[in-house]
């Protein structure tokens, strides 16, 4: 199942009520497509105050129960030899951008449920291909 919606950055709201609040959420889009920014729409619907920044170099960020991955310079295997490929059957929300199929296809065999989100920068607005895998 997909569903696509198309929001301005102000009206993530919408789209945050539909993912999931457990498990793997992998954001895909280009370089500044807002992959960020719906991380941080995600931990304030929490109810967590935190400076939500991409981990780009720690790879890993934590906010409280939300783990926020970033695997864009070392991708799948950068992942699995950091040792954080394990956290992702701990216990929480999981958000890894730049996720590939190679880790949703991994996670599927090992029985975990992903939520995809591609996302497509069209003006000032946000396109979210939202599929579960």
């Amino acid at each position: 199942m997909q569903s696509v919606f198309e929001l301005g950055l102000d009206e993530l709201d919408a789209i945050v009520q539909k993912l999931p609040k457990t498990g793997v959420i992998v954001l895909r889009g280009d370089l500044a497509s807002g992959k960020t920014t719906l991380t941080k729409a995600i931990v304030a619907s929490f109810g967590i105050k935190a400076n939500v920044t991409s981990p780009t170099f720690s790879i890993m960020q934590n906010y409280e129960n939300i783990y926020h991955y970033d695997i864009y310079q070392n991708g799948f295997e950068g992942l699995k030899a950091n040792g954080l490929f394990e956290n992702l059957f701990e216990d929480g929300l999981h958000i890894v951008e730049w996720g590939d199929e190679n880790l949703v296809r991994l996670l599927k065999k090992y029985g975990i449920d992903v939520c995809i989100v591609d996302i497509t920068a069209k003006e000032n607005k946000r396109i979210y291909e939202v599929s579960f895998a």
